[in-house]
């Protein structure tokens, strides 16, 4: 399966009472569809998924697939520290019908380079359907070396890769190891950080899992597409117009700002769960400012 474009990584609403609001997640989904999104991930790390409950999630996954009703890809995180739970969230994903399961690196645990390949080809063993596996060193505390990387993509399933150690050279890297192993053209390069999705996406990248786009779906697909057109001054105007508010979007952890600015626009978000917060009043004006200057407040 290729992977191209623009995908959300979803919040997760909650109701008054801290339980999943599913009227809401419904709604989100349909108003991230109708602006044009390519795909849609439920429960990966915008979703707060290291605080759902295992039901939770599964649930998460339910509605997102049933709502999505194939108009466009279903992502369902399937992550984890422990293979075996992976591989047991890799199934469930691909039992309920998900298009593909997005699996982040073993976090604390901190396996070798060759533990992870192990682990990847155990998971991709287990089910049929694609996987992207997620870098994010930030929230891992271990970044994928680009040799790594490469054997992975050899894994038949294997698709693509979310990368989100904020290095442009390294993607520069990657898709140069890809190309002398002729494969390219097999596996996705995807940017998991939004500020840096156009110049991801102009060394070989193909799209976003943009947690942004919770926010501003309509430009980050503008942009994405404008840059898989080859409209690359259209997409630098939308680049710009867009980065003040991605900073402010990650001014805290995410999804802190994300789901404070989609209370303040209306959409169904509710209270985080902790230790999550919510945001303090400096960096609140600060999130207000970039919402009113993209006329979404």
């Amino acid at each position: 399966m290729n992977f191209e474009g623009t995908y959300v990584a979803m919040v997760t609403p909650f109701d008054k009472n801290g339980e999943i609001d599913e009227e809401g997640f419904r709604s989100n989904i349909n108003y991230l569809i109708e602006n044009g999104v390519n795909g849609l991930l439920g429960a990966g790390t915008t979703g707060e998924s290291a605080t759902l409950t295992h039901d939770e999630h599964q649930k998460i996954i339910e509605i997102l697939i049933d709502e999505v009703n194939g108009r466009v890809k279903t992502l369902a995180g399937a992550g984890s520290n422990s293979t075996k739970e992976a591989i047991d969230l890799a199934k469930f994903s691909e039992d309920i019908g998900a298009d593909a399961a997005l699996v982040i690196t073993p976090y604390y645990n901190k396996p070798q380079s060759h533990g992870l390949i192990e682990h990847y080809k155990l998971i991709a063993d287990s089910i049929n359907i694609p996987i992207i596996a997620y870098n994010v060193p930030s929230r891992t505390g271990i970044n994928m070396d680009v040799d790594t990387i490469v054997e992975i993509a050899k894994i038949d399933n294997l698709n693509a890769i979310k990368e989100a150690s904020g290095s442009v050279d390294k993607i520069s890297d990657i898709y140069r190891a890809l190309q002398n192993e002729d494969l390219e053209n097999d596996f996705n390069i995807l940017s998991g950080e939004d500020s840096l999705t156009l110049p991801i996406m102009s060394v070989g990248g193909t799209g976003v899992i943009s947690a942004s786009a919770n926010v501003d779906p309509r430009r980050m697909v503008l942009m994405v597409n404008n840059i898989l057109d080859g409209n690359y001054n259209k997409a630098l105007e939308l680049h710009y117009e867009m980065l003040d508010l991605i900073r402010a979007l990650f001014i805290e952890s995410n999804p802190v700002p994300a789901k404070t600015a989609m209370n303040l626009m209306g959409l169904p978000s509710g209270p985080l769960r902790k230790p999550l917060v919510k945001i303090n009043d400096e960096n609140l004006e600060i999130l207000k400012k970039a919402l009113k200057d993209s006329n979404l407040i």
